[in-house]
């Protein structure tokens, strides 16, 4: 079965490039992005990891971890983390899951169930669906799944944008209208009645329609 919104994220053993983990428990009270590439020393992906690696020190100020993940063993991982470095100018500063026997991407749906057990003899051309991106909460659900094609390199300020939306709205009643980045605007959500919202909000707010109310955001993220 697909993976949805607020399903568990499934828990998992692993070797990565700093070590064995235990994937809810390496979590612990944090978020978390388990993304995933396609192959190692491939391009589109090179110049993912590294900017990854750029935005690392972004996602630790929100309280988040980062995570990768490919088919390919730990090892493939430490020598291509090499050319990464050196082509864009940023270590990989998060761990590296190795899934060469495919069971993560298999059971976070990345692979079709019948897909061979090994990554042996595989190429990026066959991986097509293992462009993907999780954002787990701390209650260890799932919060955001994208999956991208594979001649297309992911956004990551967009997931950051995301992450700096559904951090604000677990917090505050309010949801973040489109193109929203931090410091914007937001939305009073419907559940919120006009008698709550006066309680909430004394400053008053800005009525479009009776369901579209909007407040500047609330003080902090």
């Amino acid at each position: 079965m697909s993976l949805r919104l607020n399903d568990i994220a499934p828990d998992f053993h692993a070797d990565t490039t700093q070590g064995p983990i235990q994937f809810h428990e390496w979590i612990g009270d944090s978020w978390a992005i388990l993304f995933s590439h396609p192959k190692d020393f491939t391009p589109v992906c090179t110049t993912e990891l590294g900017y990854m690696a750029k935005l690392a020190p972004e996602f630790q100020k929100r309280n988040c971890k980062v995570i990768g993940l490919s088919i390919d063993p730990v090892e493939s991982h430490l020598k291509w983390e090499k050319d990464i470095e050196e082509t864009q100018g940023y270590a990989v500063n998060y761990p590296m899951i190795g899934d060469p026997d495919l069971a993560v991407a298999k059971l976070y749906d990345m692979l079709p169930a019948e897909e061979p057990g090994t990554s042996e003899g595989r190429t990026a051309m066959t991986n097509q669906a293992v462009r993907s991106v999780f954002i787990v909460g701390p209650d260890k659900k799932i919060k955001l799944n994208l999956t991208y094609p594979m001649t297309t390199g992911r956004n990551f300020y967009e997931i950051l944008r995301v992450l700096d939306s559904m951090q604000l709205t677990a917090r505050h009643r309010v949801a973040t209208p489109v193109n929203w980045n931090n410091g914007d605007e937001v939305i009073i959500v419907p559940a919120v009645s006009d008698a709550e919202a006066k309680e909430k909000y004394p400053e008053g707010w800005k009525t479009i329609k009776p369901y579209l109310r909007i407040i500047p955001q609330p003080a902090s993220i």
